[in-house]
């Protein structure tokens, strides 16, 4: 099954989608790749959805990605008197380290940990910030802080400190189990929330060894702050709106994620643009017009995927709503002005064997107008690289190891294909001539640009770039 368009879908299924017939149904419309989210998924659950794709895999005979998203640590209100307290602008309150306030004028937030980080001066959202409070001063075991914008304080409801690095792991004891159970049954990709720094990456890193690809989510401030080195020792970031729209003024958001975008894109790794991007589909069959332009946006920016989170998992639509995304990435890709934005967003090549192969194939590619770049890869790197120059024509990426093919299904433009590995220079060109035409991308006389690394069977060395002429077919 081909795609016509290069930009990734990720779904996330859940209630709305968990059966065979739904989560093959979203494929056919044009998921890509499938996220479980761990805060609503047990290990059952987990093991069931698993199986499905791979049943799913094995049907189409199409490499689909699997994200497993670890929930991160959760920081939330302990229990009011009541149940609810209307707080106002100018009341002081006072913070207490409890899980119950036996004072009905104050605010528990049993965690010793923010109490320990905060800081005079720094604000706490609550509600997903619809209440603000600044700290006025703060010991062990309470806090003053004077109320900002008021409203209506419930019980448990979450708390971000977007002035706070915190000084917890990036994995809750829940995290750790639900990692052990994803890399156990072979997870593509695992997602880490509430990325702080760079050793929360490498905290993940240490414990997946290999096993599974790992994906940042930047969603506070403070990682964007670091995003450079987050950047280097991740394999892939996502755009984590919901959060990061909290935590920041709403009106900058646009602007960090055109820059998180673009800084993904310059180290030509998968970029993942998510939440509430077509979120009046979770209980109407169209989107506004607006989360139609937002959609394009990501698409003209060149984002690796886009992701739909409750509109595919628990809405009523999930299908139309993946249906949708697949038109509105299909028709921007074709629009006029899409490869002359694509084009200038394009970097320099780094000066390095690897990258000027890439942006020759890039231009050869054009040059002869061929009509596919076929990429031989065994790590993903030369993939990643073809992607990473968003050419004009497809990318086909043949690979001998099933989990890389897996792990590129997020990747902009790639075609990926298990197939065994070539044994010479000669069963590389003839079986990436073969690949593109049974896949549907050249004809008998047209060209394709093969690129690959020698001698064969090397991690990381891109350094071949040949033309080559599709043959006869039998």
């Amino acid at each position: 099954m081909r795609r016509r368009r290069k930009t990734k879908i990720l779904a996330t299924l859940g209630p709305a989608s968990s059966t065979p017939e739904m989560i093959r149904a979203l494929f056919e419309a044009g998921a890509d790749a499938f996220r479980i989210n761990m805060s609503h998924t047990s290990h059952t659950g987990l093991a069931d959805l698993h199986r499905t794709v791979r049943g799913l895999e094995e049907s189409v005979g199409r490499p689909i990605g699997i994200l497993v998203d670890l929930q991160g640590p959760k920081i939330r209100l302990g229990c009011l008197p009541g149940g609810m307290l209307e707080v106002h602008n100018g009341q002081r309150l006072q913070l207490v380290r409890k899980v119950t306030a036996d004072n009905p004028a104050d605010i528990p937030i049993p965690h010793a940990e923010v109490f320990a980080a905060l800081r005079p001066g720094e604000s706490i959202l609550v509600d997903d910030g619809k209440i603000r409070l600044r700290i006025e001063d703060v010991s062990k075991e309470s806090a003053q802080a004077t109320v900002e914008a008021g409203g209506m304080l419930k019980d448990k409801k979450g708390v971000n400190l977007p002035d706070t690095v915190l000084p917890i792991p990036a994995m809750t004891p829940k995290d750790r189990s639900d990692l052990d159970a994803a890399l156990h049954l072979g997870a593509d990709w695992i997602a880490l929330s509430f990325v702080q720094r760079a050793d929360d990456v490498a905290e993940l890193k240490k414990v997946v060894a290999g096993r599974a690809a790992c994906l940042a989510k930047i969603e506070k401030p403070k990682a964007i702050e670091w995003l450079a080195d987050i950047l280097d020792i991740s394999d892939a970031l996502m755009v984590a709106r919901g959060d990061l729209g909290v935590e920041l003024p709403i009106q900058e958001v646009p602007g960090k994620q055109k820059f998180i975008t673009r800084a993904a894109r310059k180290a030509g790794k998968p970029v993942v643009v998510a939440t509430q991007m077509l979120e009046s589909m979770i209980t109407a069959p169209v989107p506004t017009r607006a989360e139609v332009s937002d959609v394009a946006t990501a698409v003209f920016e060149g984002a690796d995927a886009v992701m739909l989170s409750a509109e595919s998992a628990a809405g009523q639509y999930p299908v139309d709503a993946v249906s949708m995304m697949d038109k509105i990435a299909t028709t921007v890709e074709s629009d006029p002005l899409y490869v002359s934005i694509i084009d200038s967003q394009r970097n320099a090549p780094e000066s390095t064997t690897a990258d000027a192969i890439m942006a020759a194939v890039h231009e050869v590619t054009q040059t002869v107008h061929a009509r596919a770049i076929v990429c031989w890869t065994k790590s993903g790197s030369t993939a990643l690289r073809a992607s990473r120059e968003r050419s004009n024509a497809p990318i086909i990426a043949l690979t001998p190891t099933l989990e890389v093919s897996r792990r590129l299904s997020l990747a902009w433009g790639l075609h990926c294909i298990y197939t065994e590995d070539a044994q010479d220079l000669d069963d590389m060109v003839e079986r990436a001539a073969r690949f593109a035409y049974q896949e549907g991308f050249a004809k008998p006389g047209e060209r394709i640009v093969v690129t690959a690394g020698v001698p064969l069977r090397t991690p990381g060395a891109t350094n071949m770039l040949r033309v080559a002429f599709v043959g006869p077919q039998k």
